[in-house]
C-alpha cells in the first residue's frame, strides 16, 4: 500500500482488548508525536504515557465526569497518551494537535488501534491533576490538548468512515 492509501485507511478504534502494547511500540508512537512539526520549532507538546491501570481509571472517571457520564470514555484501551502543551508557545494547541495526528498514524502503522479523546483540557485544569503533573516533574504552565488511547483492537480494525460531501472548494 502506498503512503497516501495508508493514511486514508486509518480509522478510530472504540473497542480494545486488555493486552498491553509493548514498551517498544508505545515509545515508537510517542516518538512520532515528538517529531511532529511545531511553530518556530518551539516543541511545545509534552506527552505523558499512562500505563498504570489505577491512574488510567481515575483519569477515565474524571474525563467522563466532565459530561456527567459514568461510562469509560477510553473504551477499555490499556494505554492513554496524554498530550499537553506549553502555553508559552503561541501555536501550542496546533502543535499538540499535530502530535496527536502523528501518533494516530504511527499506531496504525504498528497494527495498534487508537482514538483521540477530548476533555484533556478540563481534566488537567483541575487542581488535583495539576498537582499530579507536578509530582511527575511537569511544573510549567501547560494545557491539556487531547488524550490518545492506544491498544489492540477487540475485533477487526475499523474501516474509515465515508467522507461527507461539500468539504473541498477550489479558488481558481
Amino acid at each position: 500500500m502506498d503512503f497516501i492509501d495508508f493514511i486514508n485507511s486509518r480509522a478510530s478504534t472504540k473497542m480494545y482488548t486488555d493486552k498491553m502494547p509493548s514498551s517498544e511500540d508505545i515509545n515508537k508512537v510517542i516518538l512520532a508525536g515528538l517529531n511532529a512539526a511545531s511553530g518556530r520549532n518551539l516543541q511545545a507538546p509534552i506527552i505523558v504515557a499512562v500505563t498504570n491501570k489505577e491512574i488510567r481509571d481515575k483519569m477515565s472517571s474524571d474525563n467522563a465526569a466532565v459530561f456527567g457520564m459514568k461510562s469509560d470514555p477510553f473504551y477499555g484501551a490499556p494505554v492513554v497518551l496524554v498530550v499537553l502543551a506549553k502555553k508559552s508557545a503561541h501555536t501550542y494547541v496546533y502543535d499538540g494537535s499535530l502530535a496527536l495526528g502523528n501518533m494516530m498514524l504511527a499506531a496504525h502503522a504498528l497494527g495498534l488501534g487508537s482514538c483521540w479523546i477530548h476533555r484533556a483540557k478540563e481534566v488537567f485544569d483541575k487542581p488535583e491533576w495539576v498537582e499530579w503533573l507536578k509530582s511527575i516533574g511537569i511544573d510549567e504552565e501547560v494545557e491539556g490538548i487531547g488524550n490518545l488511547i492506544l491498544g489492540y483492537p477487540d475485533g477487526d480494525i475499523p474501516e474509515p468512515k465515508e467522507i461527507k460531501p461539500s468539504r473541498v472548494y477550489y479558488a481558481k
